[in-house]
């Protein structure tokens, strides 16, 4: 049996779907709006996220800053308290030279001292570039019993000696054997050095 529709049906279905459509337009708007809520959220997010890691960077960077003026500060210290920020002693090196053979009890020391000289800044770096570096090179030949005793002579000078100390080169070699030695043990060795007393001071202003 065929369904007649009125004109009031027809308006009732218009009705509906006049709704229907304003309701999947509002979910549609709803969805969309969701979204980019989240997107923006998520942006945010992304953003806070790279400031904080900025931050940390920036931390990281002020505490390597921090450490790396805390050991520039503490070389400075320790050079200074060497005694290296002063006009070279070459009668304090002669006698603590001295001094380390009795104690040591080491065979003949035989030296020489060059005049001072300029050296390149980055021997020592960290220090302010307002210093410059001036070193004495001496030439070092030692007769020993074995090599401890030429190891212990220039740990001493190194730990005593108001300079920075740098060895250049250092050879040792078997001495020939000695005859007609009456009592004692002779040297076995020879050492044959070369050394830089280094010291700092401050430049003078032109």
């Amino acid at each position: 049996m065929a369904i007649k529709l009125t004109k009031d049906d027809f308006r009732r279905i218009r009705l509906n779907l006049a709704a229907l459509v304003l309701m999947l337009g509002a979910g549609a708007a709803a969805i969309y709006a969701s979204l980019q809520l989240h997107a923006a959220e998520k942006k945010n997010q992304a953003a806070a996220q790279a400031k904080r890691a900025e931050s940390q960077n920036r931390l990281v960077r002020a505490r390597d800053e921090e450490q790396e003026l805390k050991n520039k500060i503490a070389r400075f210290n320790a050079l200074t308290s060497r005694g290296i920020f002063k006009e070279e002693m070459r009668l304090d090196w002669i006698e603590l030279i001295r001094r380390i053979k009795a104690s040591r009890k080491l065979f003949d020391i035989q030296y020489e001292i060059t005049p001072q000289q300029m050296v390149d800044a980055a021997t020592l770096p960290g220090i302010s570039p307002n210093h410059e570096f001036l070193a004495s090179s001496m030439h070092l030949k030692m007769k020993l019993l074995h090599e401890d005793d030429l190891l212990n002579f220039l740990a001493d000078l190194r730990g005593e000696a108001q300079a920075y100390l740098r060895i250049r080169r250092c050879e040792v070699e078997r001495l020939p054997k000695a005859t007609g030695e009456v009592g004692g043990i002779p040297p076995q060795l020879g050492a044959d050095c070369t050394i830089e007393w280094i010291t700092i001071r401050e430049k003078k202003s032109a």
